[in-house]
């Protein structure tokens, strides 16, 4: 299996069957991307040195405008996407096997954490693994120390309260805080 047909086998939301020929394609790139990430934590680049790391872990051009305070963390890295002037803090992990897109002009607080793979409920099947992707809209702020779980879409617009676990999607220009986060109201 090839890394396009492990995103598309992915994007159908099947599961990934522990052992599995996906499954051991997912820990190969989780090699790499412990590579990468060791080297864009390890020591300072400049911001077009960072640009040029995050792309290779990606495997896609991140924007010129594109913002990052280290440490970041992944543990697969080819299945994100990044918009325009879109700035992620330090500290962030985001587990994108399921797919994370984060639009144009999102702000990602401090130890943020995007997961978008839940482990099969039957104790038997445990090791198996249930993608859902996460995305985040433009102009979104997030929280620091927020978690957001897979499957969740955040609407334009939105604020995630600090420290707010977000279950279920969120609508535009929302402001969700809490563990679950709720709306609590709208900007305007």
């Amino acid at each position: 299996m090839e890394l396009n047909e492990f995103l598309q086998y992915i994007k159908s939301g099947r599961v990934i069957k522990g052992g599995s020929e996906a499954h051991n394609l997912m820990h190969r790139y989780s090699q790499e991307a412990m590579k990468i990430t060791t080297e864009i934590n390890s020591v300072y680049h400049n911001k077009g040195d960072l640009r040029k790391l995050f792309s290779e872990l990606i495997g896609k051009n991140v924007p010129e405008d594109f913002g990052l305070h280290t440490p970041f963390h992944t543990d697969f890295g080819k299945n994100i996407t990044i918009g325009k002037r879109v700035f992620i803090n330090s500290g962030c992990t985001f587990q994108d096997q399921g797919g994370i897109t984060v639009g144009d002009g999102a702000l990602i607080g401090h130890n943020v954490v995007i997961a978008t793979l839940n482990h099969a409920m039957n104790p038997s099947d445990r090791a198996d693994m249930i993608p859902s992707p996460v995305t985040i809209g433009e102009n979104v702020w997030i929280g620091s120390n927020s978690t957001i779980l897979p499957g969740v879409t955040i609407g334009d617009g939105a604020v995630i309260g600090g420290g707010s676990v977000v279950t279920k999607d969120i609508p535009p220009c929302a402001v969700a805080v809490g563990n679950p986060a709720r709306v609590i109201k709208y900007v305007d």
